[in-house]
């Protein structure tokens, strides 16, 4: 008897025991959880710090641009502050503060890969070269590679500069887009780059360049910041593809997730076109007006995003 007693003594000891670790780990995970692990690298890293560091882009006016005081402002700042809210509820702190951090064309991966921003909020094409190494937001706009030149030049189309000097911003899209363009039809181009699109832009200003290469929108928003309508023009039939999209660390599914979500939201709220008609139809907060009509490929990505329209169907 006393035995068979000492037994279930014994048992519940240990069952009450296993109980408390269970209630314990519980409690250590649920702690951990509230602290930050169990997030993502990028997404725990915000946490920690109460900060997300968006990089701009200080010349690719509508998507990234400074206004009059230097402050970063543009559509795709607007998209990313959209994601930082969305991030904000992932990780449980809605008041998370925002640091803008300036990259260029050359740097802005990098940036990303080295963990010096954690979302890149500029005019980036999103193409399977660059899925390699970082990852991309759904589509938020759709972009070509074209040529500024003087109103008064007789260039039409890309072999009329055949033998010219030819100017684009150093890593880019468009860079490839004219070497290869150049390498097909033996154009002997004079290849020339520049750090970031202001600069390429005075380098065709200076006379230093019979042209200027680089997506239609940003050619469009160089000419209307400067409010160069009656000094420059857009010409060519497009040279490449380019579908933009908010870069991030690749990688990372919960983060992934987060941006996806940040777009459905806005989608479903019908926020995407109004969000886009400011920065391409209305007068921008620096003075110029774009009218650049949203393109039916884009609309229909958008559509895409509306969760709502599905259900409802």
């Amino acid at each position: 008897m006393g035995q068979t007693l000492a037994r279930r003594t014994l048992a519940s000891s240990v069952i009450g025991g296993c109980l408390w670790l269970a209630a314990s780990l519980l409690a250590t995970a649920a702690s951990a959880q509230t602290g930050g692990e169990g997030l993502s690298p990028t997404l725990s890293a915000i946490k920690k710090a109460h900060v997300v560091r968006l990089g701009y882009r200080e010349s690719s006016p509508p998507f990234s641009f400074v206004d009059q005081s230097d402050r970063p402002i543009g559509y795709s700042l607007e998209l990313c502050e959209a994601i930082v809210e969305e991030i904000g509820v992932e990780v449980d702190d809605p008041n998370l503060k925002i640091d803008y951090v300036k990259v260029t064309s050359d740097d802005r991966i990098d940036a990303v890969l080295q963990n010096k921003i954690d979302l890149e909020c500029g005019s980036t094409t999103a193409n399977a070269e660059r899925g390699k190494r970082v990852a991309f937001s759904p589509l938020m706009f759709v972009a070509g590679t074209k040529l500024m030149v003087p109103k008064a030049s007789s260039v039409q189309s890309l072999t009329d500069l055949k033998g010219k000097t030819i100017v684009v911003t150093k890593g880019t899209t468009n860079e490839q887009a004219i070497q290869a363009a150049d390498r097909k039809s033996s154009l002997g181009l004079n290849i020339v780059t520049s750090p970031d699109h202001e600069q390429s832009y005075q380098m065709l200003v200076d006379g230093k360049a019979d042209a200027f290469a680089t997506d239609d929108i940003l050619l469009s928003g160089l000419i209307a910041r400067h409010k160069a309508q009656d000094k420059f023009r857009v010409t060519g039939d497009y040279l490449s593809y380019d579908p933009y999209g908010i870069m991030f660390r690749k990688g990372e599914p919960q983060l992934s997730a987060v941006v996806e979500r940040a777009f459905r939201k806005l989608g479903s709220n019908r926020d995407l076109v109004p969000l886009y008609n400011k920065w391409f139809t209305a007068r921008l907060p620096t003075g110029e007006r774009l009218n650049v009509p949203i393109s039916l490929q884009l609309e229909e990505a958008f559509k895409a995003m509306d969760d709502s329209a599905s259900a409802n169907n």
